[in-house]
């Protein structure tokens, strides 16, 4: 048995008027509240990028280094240079800016990588993992993600 304004024929016409309303009213907030949970559970798988491997383009590839200190003496800070790597990769109509961070300060970037280049990547949440020539994978954490009308 429905609950509510369920019981409209039994009104005189004005009033079964004013309860057929409230009844459509009623019914149009549910479809718009059940419409909105599935859109709120959907959306985001919807949006998200496919987990296989992309082909990508690289964009950008760049060098850089952040300074840590290591201890003091006598008040002067001695410092040291760990190097990184920032690839910045299109997909699509979006660029994805990662950064590597190498285990070795003298280890490099694959001599391949270089602005053009394609590869071929996988997201997650945080990460790139890109496909190596040897079949393994390298991973890079993703820094930021832009339409590609928008970088630089």
């Amino acid at each position: 048995m429905r609950r509510g304004l369920g019981r409209c024929h039994l009104l005189d016409s004005v009033e079964a008027g004013l309860c057929f309303i409230l009844n459509v009213w009623l019914m149009n907030r549910r479809c718009i509240l059940i419409g909105s949970l599935i859109l709120a559970v959907f959306l985001p798988h919807l949006l998200a990028v496919e987990k296989g491997y992309q082909t990508v383009t690289i964009i950008d590839v760049q060098q850089k280094a952040r300074t840590r200190v290591l201890y003091y003496l006598v008040n002067t800070p001695i410092t040291e240079d760990d190097p990184f790597y920032q690839v910045a990769v299109q997909l699509r109509d979006t660029v994805w800016v990662g950064e590597f961070n190498p285990r070795h300060a003298d280890d490099p970037l694959p001599e391949s990588w270089k602005a053009g280049a394609t590869l071929q990547a996988r997201f997650e949440k945080h990460a790139m993992f890109v496909k190596r020539s040897d079949g393994g994978e390298l991973q890079l954490t993703i820094l930021k993600h832009m339409p590609a009308n928008k970088y630089h």
